[in-house]
């Protein structure tokens, strides 16, 4: 983390796509590693926060494989491969076959090598989101759904408008990247953390959510077609789950779905200042890793605005 946003005066759109990330460029673009590297923990402490118990929320470690070439089926250069992948990140170890059944016993003599990364975890978003929700309302903190209002006509000192795409109307280069993913149910197959998979095409994942249930994703599609999920990517994304294992073969189809990830032309976040009102936006298929950040940008602009503004509340707090 460690940016600081400095608010410009009330009058003055601004931007932090380029400012604010600046200093934290590296060939162009922010750090992405360094700006979410402690998403889970940034996650956890907002869930300790509210006292909501982040058990079942988040999956902790995460583990990376190689998966078969999907068309020749042989298994490429597996060291190369994960070593390529292995420069690009950091805190991680190496594991060779044995400490892979160590830690998940039905990949045994599946994969010789992977990579183990101890800090990472996945966010459950749904049960996330329900569970943060509950923690404000039982502070006090007003929740309404279903409210059709434009931001600007809210009434309040600061509105953050953190619709997604639907802030289009606004954010006239925010553009749809469509993901999609499957959920399945088996007994067949247990795992304790999310495994993610280097594939020819696109970078792919299966989280166990307990019970059986495994969610697989995603795609990563430059389209914005709002359709179902097509069959080249249902077959990609069980042929995946497949050669993880082949007993996912029997598994129960529970859910298919797609929908757009909200994304600038740099595919980065960003914070936009019009007036009263903060766009938080972009975060593209990064969110659980950069709203940390997101999030404490919009905190410091507001908090620094209301500070140079003394409003009474905060005068007296």
């Amino acid at each position: 983390m460690g940016t600081t946003a400095r608010a410009p005066s009330r009058a003055t759109p601004w931007s932090t796509c380029a400012d604010r990330a600046r200093s934290e460029q590296l060939d162009g673009r922010p750090r992405r590693r360094e700006l979410g590297a402690d998403g889970a923990g940034a996650s956890r402490g907002l869930f300790d926060a509210l006292g909501v118990s982040s058990a079942g929320l988040l999956r902790p470690e995460s583990l990376l494989v190689r998966l078969l070439d999907a068309e020749t089926g042989r298994r490429l250069d597996v060291t190369a491969d994960l070593t390529r992948f292995a420069s690009r990140t950091e805190r991680h170890e190496w594991l060779d076959a044995d400490a892979i059944a160590a830690l998940e016993p039905d990949l045994a003599g599946r994969f010789r090598r992977a990579l183990f990364f101890p800090d990472e975890a996945h966010l459950e978003p749904r049960k996330a989101l329900a569970a943060l929700a509950a923690g404000l309302e039982a502070r006090g903190v007003p929740i309404r759904f279903g409210v059709d209002v434009k931001p600007s006509e809210a009434r309040s000192d600061f509105v953050v408008d953190c619709r997604g795409l639907a802030a289009r109307d606004e954010l006239p280069d925010l553009r749809g990247v469509r993901g999609e993913m499957i959920v399945v149910r088996t007994n067949d197959v247990s795992l304790s953390r999310p495994v993610r998979m280097l594939h020819p095409r696109i970078p792919l994942y299966i989280v166990p959510r307990g019970d059986g249930i495994f969610m697989i994703g995603a795609t990563m599609i430059e389209s914005e077609e709002s359709r179902a999920v097509s069959l080249r990517s249902a077959v990609e994304l069980m042929n995946a789950a497949y050669t993880l294992h082949p007993s996912f073969g029997e598994a129960e189809i529970v859910e298919l779905g797609a929908d757009l990830r909200p994304t600038f032309p740099d595919n980065l976040p960003c914070i936009r200042r019009k007036g009263r009102v903060l766009h938080a936006n972009g975060l593209f298929r990064h969110g659980f890793l950069l709203a940390p950040w997101l999030a404490r940008q919009v905190a410091d602009a507001v908090l620094l605005e209301t500070r140079d503004a003394d409003i009474p509340e905060r005068r007296h707090a």
